[in-house]
């Protein structure tokens, strides 16, 4: 009876490891073929964001020509990321040269400055734009620093060293970044945390501190320390602004973005001081963090949610449609704000931890801190996660076309109108070949057959 039971949980065992092997060897050659495929539509080396099957509609955040692909992420960077993870999970060369050309060809599109806009024409390479809106040059130059690190390639090594002396240059006196550059004369020339801008240039500056050994870098690092300190509003409401004027005051950009206090920016320049302090080790990047959680604590709206603008001095929420006319609540709104712009939104969640890794940063201490946020996961932790990665992994297998592609069948999206039509709603449905859905994949598909390869040498 022993023997048998023995024999019964052995064949489990067996059938459960041998399960695995084959689910890790399905999903390394799902991974390749995937790459395969999504090489094979590149344009000049370059992605879009989406394009039909028959490759005869692309688009980014519109429709856009033959000779045009995307900086913005999930464009170009974001797929050069993709194929480089792939390369280090696997070690295929095919993987890495797909890397190599999304770098060639954001390095063809580098304008004078060293930066990108929004996108690259490769028929007209005259735009002479950096842009640091919705992670569009931080992505590239995050991309070539990363890259930089693979391959000896002096390409790639002068591309990057003008990217991120472009990070340099491009700084603000106050140590900001602004939302454009060179100087657009408007809003475009304030120094900008929507969307994330300064925060992402804030990451981008600490990779290549992490990796290069230049004073200018920490000097940038510093400065930018320095900025979220000082441009922090004085309590009763110690949050930040979207976007500065060169006076440090909040001030207006486009006509629904009001000068006002903004619970999403506080809580990332929260997460970004505490970055700050485990690269620099000043604590002195923690003193603004206490008085902003209160007040984010405090203007929480009685739907749970909270407000994109609040007004200054009176903790109101502010709502603006697109001629600047000032409405009592998001109901009011046009559809393409009500709809298409977040004015009111759900941030328990990234507020409840970034309170943890305050309180983290407090009791545990820099070392402690950056050891906990880079753990080594335990064999029991591994199995536990590859469970939970296997649905993921099996729903990818299945949604694979056998030319390799990821088609996202009847995808529902914004309709682009005419120049002068204002969008009221309207959306179309079509098949479409999606680079976020490419990269969400590799990234899962990469995370499995990594960890498979750590619980197999444990």
């Amino acid at each position: 009876m022993k023997i048998h039971s023995f024999f019964g949980l052995f064949a489990v065992v067996f059938s459960s490891w041998s399960h695995g092997e084959a689910l890790r060897n399905k999903a390394e050659a799902s991974l390749l073929k995937g790459v395969a495929f999504f090489y094979s539509i590149n344009v000049h080396g370059g992605y879009v964001y989406h394009e039909t099957p028959d490759r005869s509609l692309r688009w980014g955040e519109g429709p856009v020509g033959a000779d045009t692909v995307e900086v913005q992420p999930p464009g170009t960077p974001a797929v050069g990321q993709s194929f480089l993870r792939a390369y280090q999970t696997t070690g295929n060369n095919r993987a890495l040269a797909a890397a190599k050309d999304a770098a060639y060809a954001l390095i063809r599109g580098q304008n004078q400055y060293g930066g990108w806009n929004h996108t690259i024409n490769f028929a007209d390479l005259s735009d002479e734009t950096v842009s640091f809106d919705d992670n569009q040059s931080q992505s590239a130059v995050s991309f070539l620093i990363a890259l930089n690190q693979e391959v000896n390639d002096r390409r790639i090594a002068a591309g990057t060293k003008r990217a991120v002396e472009m990070m340099v240059e491009t700084q603000l006196d106050n140590g900001g970044w602004p939302h454009k550059y060179p100087e657009q004369g408007n809003y475009h020339d304030y120094a900008t945390f929507n969307d994330g801008g300064i925060n992402d240039c804030i990451r981008v500056m600490i990779e290549a501190y992490q990796y290069y050994d230049d004073d200018e870098i920490e000097k940038s690092l510093r400065k930018a320390a320095r900025f979220l300190m000082i441009s922090q509003l004085a309590p009763p409401q110690p949050g930040w602004a979207q976007q500065y004027n060169e006076f440090l005051q909040p001030a207006w950009a486009r006509t629904f973005e009001p000068p006002s206090v903004c619970p999403s920016v506080t809580i990332k320049n929260i997460d970004t001081l505490i970055d700050l302090y485990l690269v620099l080790g000043n604590s002195d990047y923690l003193e603004p963090i206490p008085d902003s959680l209160r007040w984010l604590h405090d203007i929480r709206m009685e739907n749970g949610n909270w407000a994109r603008f609040v007004e200054i001095g009176t903790n109101k929420a502010l709502y603006y449609d697109r001629d600047r006319i000032r409405v009592d609540g998001v109901a009011e709104l046009h559809p393409e704000r009500r709809n298409g712009y977040a004015y009111e939104t759900d941030i328990s969640s990234r507020v409840e931890m970034g309170e943890k890794r305050y309180r983290k940063a407090m009791d545990l201490g820099r070392k402690e801190l950056m050891a906990e946020e880079r753990p080594e996961l335990s064999k029991k932790k591994i199995a536990k996660r590859l469970n939970s990665l296997s649905v993921s992994v099996e729903k990818i297998l299945g949604s694979q076309e056998s030319s390799g592609a990821w088609m996202t069948l009847g995808d529902r999206f914004k309709k682009k109108m005419p120049e002068g039509v204002r969008w009221n709603g309207q959306y179309e449905i079509m098949d479409r070949i999606s680079s976020s859905v490419f990269n969400r994949n590799v990234a899962v598909l990469c995370e499995y057959i990594e960890l498979s390869e750590q619980l197999s040498a444990r």
